[in-house]
């Protein structure tokens, strides 16, 4: 693919070389040469050509980003349900507390 893109800016570089040393041309004019034959035909033609490398990038990205994502909600997940398991941090339960206020009875 490159090597036609390049051979093709190749010949209008000779285009404009033959243009700029013409007894007619003018500088302006290869210049004109180069770049409406060369450069902004084969720069849109690149970029066409280039379509599905750039399609499978973004592809493999958005892939990258979605299992970081499961990833990370997993590990989510099982944070959550080991802190939502009693005693499942390891520390010894705690002593009962000592009531200092009697619990409230009807009156008989």
């Amino acid at each position: 693919m490159y090597l036609v893109l390049i051979a093709w800016l190749y010949v209008t570089l000779m285009m404009a070389v033959a243009e700029a040393s013409s007894p007619t041309g003018t500088l302006f004019g290869a210049i004109m040469t180069f770049v409406l034959y060369g450069l902004l035909p084969m720069g849109i033609v690149g970029y066409i050509l280039g379509t599905p490398s750039r399609k499978r990038a973004i592809k493999a990205r958005e892939m990258a980003e979605q299992a970081a994502y499961e990833e990370a909600q997993a590990r989510k997940s099982e944070d959550a349900a080991a802190s939502a398991a009693p005693d499942a941090s390891g520390q010894p339960p705690a002593a009962a507390e000592h009531r200092s206020v009697p619990p409230v009875r009807k009156e008989p």
